[in-house]
This record gives C-alpha cells, sequence and structure tokens, in this order.
C-alpha cells in the first residue's frame, strides 16, 4: 500500500518504478500525510513525500526498488528485528520518481521506530 497526496506525480512515478520491478502497489490518497507517517513510526528526519507498507515494512520515499528487494531478502538490517523501514529522506533529483534531469547525491537509510539509522547505500552522478 502507498499513502500518497491526491494527484502527486513524482509518487505515481515512482509507483510505476516499483511496480516494473514486479511489485504489486495498492495507492490510498490521502491529505493527512503526517499522521500517516506517526501512525507506520517514520521519524520526521526521515520523512519523504509518499509512505509506503510493503510485508510489514516501511518504505518512505523514493526508495529504488532494487534496494527494496534487498531489504526484503534479509539483506541490509542492520538493526536486525528492530529495523522497521528503509527511506530516501526528502526527494533527491534523480531518485526513482524524482527523474528531472538533474541527479543529486543520495542515500538509502535504514531506521528503526525508535530513530536509530544507517545508511545502507548510496547513489551518486
Amino acid at each position: 500500500t502507498v499513502y500518497s497526496e491526491p494527484r502527486c506525480g513524482c509518487c505515481d512515478d515512482w509507483v510505476s518504478h516499483i511496480e516494473r520491478y514486479g511489485f504489486k502497489a495498492r495507492v490510498e490518497q490521502t491529505s493527512g500525510m503526517g499522521t500517516k507517517k506517526q501512525e507506520h513510526d517514520t521519524p520526521r528526519a526521515l520523512a519523504a513525500c509518499h509512505t509506503a507498507r510493503i510485508e510489514g515494512y516501511v518504505i518512505e520515499g523514493h526508495v529504488p526498488a532494487p534496494a527494496i528487494r534487498r531489504f526484503l531478502t534479509g539483506d541490509h538490517r542492520p538493526f536486525g528485528e528492530a529495523t522497521i523501514g528503509l527511506t530516501v529522506p526528502g526527494m533527491p533529483h534523480g531518485s526513482p520518481g524524482m527523474e528531472t534531469g538533474r541527479q543529486d547525491d543520495y542515500d538509502v537509510v535504514a531506521f528503526t521506530a525508535n530513530g536509530r539509522t544507517k545508511v545502507i547505500e548510496s547513489y551518486s552522478p
């Protein structure tokens, strides 16, 4: 399930990205994204524009599908069972769904409900 603001083009583009990698997405549009992020224990500093739940984990923002696949197979869980998800904080240009012709450096970050974080992958132009 992907939670996003109504009519968000970059969220729609990210959904298309993950579907190309075999994920099936159900999109729920809501104007209450702050509440959704709180419900899913996403720390404010790690927030992005959309929030997804995949196999019980939180996927926040423009996380590349290959990173999600590796995470779901058990790789990249630096805090073991306490790891609740992945995020690409903010909305970096060049991340999936944010292909704007510009490429920013960005990190994929694993996180826990109590705010522990660890960069597990980095992307740069």
